[in-house]
């Protein structure tokens, strides 16, 4: 399995978005009818159909800042307005949407999805859940699994920033990422396998391709990857950000962390690396209690929050996001600790108002629109038919 050769530091995002109907808030199964539109007018590179109906993918270029990623994101979004607009869907996103009901939702008619849910049933049937890719580029390959081994020292931070998903069919799960959970019941997904030597990798997918578990790399969905056909990390732990700027957040994150295990590479240090059990139990961690998780750091078992790990981070990560030309977007992360994540926002809207989990999918809607996080302590959730007329409006 070659890893294909790729410019050090060159980023690549994906955002998978939902479809919301603007009278009811519930999702719509569309993509088709959206894909038709986009492909009669001009088939949009950057707009892809995703396993399920209600949901549209939409990707950036490669770019050396994430400032242009968010540009090749936004002018996507302005080719899809038109086109679902007319058909009253809203665009969304969170890592799940706050009341609609798994079995409800259509399966896009391709055989790779086709065979997933045959082989996975009933946890296949439930991934109703969206998230945010992020690709970074790595130069030699040599450094590949050592940096991505690095990262499982702090993927679990990832995503508990990132966490958006806190209700599932209506419920309060409890959980700040829900899809985390839901996620890794797929037999390839959720936490990665370490690997010391890339020739173990090449087993492992030999071996995986043998005994029919998968039939390409690409069907192990890890939380952390390597890409081996486009050269990058890629890091997929991410909840659906609510809002573009928190998406240039993740980024910027990802894209600074990389670097930073780059550079102690380039100077002959030990990357760190912490077991297998404890990559396990923080992503568990995250996945409950979000921000509020006491996470491993190290192999030595030493703990802390993750706002603390983040403060400690950021003087390191700083001067990085200089070079890359992404510190706007990676100081984004006060905002997120003082207004909270995204499950936090998302509840607080919705305790604030009678409508409970549909006042979540206004809020959704609102800071989507808004291109940043909201306070939801102003958000003003409005009844379907005056929300429906403001949106009329606009």
């Amino acid at each position: 399995m070659k890893f294909e050769k790729s410019e050090r530091g060159t980023i690549g995002v994906e955002w998978e978005l939902q479809m919301v109907d603007m009278d009811t808030g519930d999702l719509r199964q569309s993509a088709d009818a959206v894909m038709d539109i986009i492909e009669k007018t001009g088939r949009h590179p950057q707009i892809h159909r995703e396993m399920l109906l209600n949901t549209i993918e939409i990707t950036s270029k490669a770019r050396h800042q994430v400032s242009d990623c968010l540009d090749d994101l936004r002018n996507v979004i302005r080719i899809l307005r038109p086109v679902t607009t007319p058909m009253r869907i809203e665009l969304a996103s969170a890592g799940t949407h706050p009341f609609a009901r798994p079995a409800y939702q259509r399966v896009t008619d391709s055989q790779r999805y086709a065979e997933l849910v045959e082989r996975t049933q009933y946890w296949g049937r439930q991934m109703q859940i969206y998230g945010v890719h992020v690709h970074v580029g790595v130069e030699d390959p040599k450094k590949v699994l050592p940096i991505l081994n690095a990262l499982l020292t702090r993927f679990a931070q990832l995503q508990a920033v990132s966490s958006s998903s806190p209700y599932w069919a209506g419920e309060d799960t409890g959980y700040a990422s829900n899809r985390a959970m839901f996620f890794q019941q797929l037999p390839t997904a959720g936490i990665p396998r370490a690997f010391d030597h890339w020739d173990d990798l090449d087993r492992y997918v030999d071996d995986m391709v043998k005994t029919g578990v998968i039939e390409d790399f690409t069907e192990v969905r890890w939380d952390v990857r390597p890409s081996p056909a486009l050269g990058t990390i890629e890091v997929r732990v991410f909840d659906a950000a609510t809002n573009i700027a928190e998406v240039g957040l993740l980024a910027a994150l990802t894209a600074t962390m990389v670097e930073y295990f780059s550079r102690m590479y380039d100077r002959g240090e030990e990357l760190p690396r912490i077991p297998d059990w404890y990559v396990a139990e923080n992503k568990w961690r995250a996945s409950r209690y979000g921000m509020d998780a006491k996470l491993i750091v190290d192999d030595k078992g030493n703990q802390e929050d993750v706002i603390t790990t983040f403060r400690k981070m950021l003087p390191e990560l700083l001067p990085i996001a200089d070079d890359l030309g992404c510190r706007d977007e990676l100081e984004r992360i006060h905002e997120v600790t003082r207004r909270g994540a995204g499950y936090q926002r998302l509840q607080i809207a919705a305790a604030r108002h009678t409508m409970g989990p549909r006042a979540m999918v206004d809020f959704m809607i609102e800071e989507f629109k808004a291109d940043r996080p909201l306070d939801p302590l102003t958000f003003r959730a409005k009844k379907p038919n005056q929300l429906n007329e403001e949106l009329r409006r606009r």
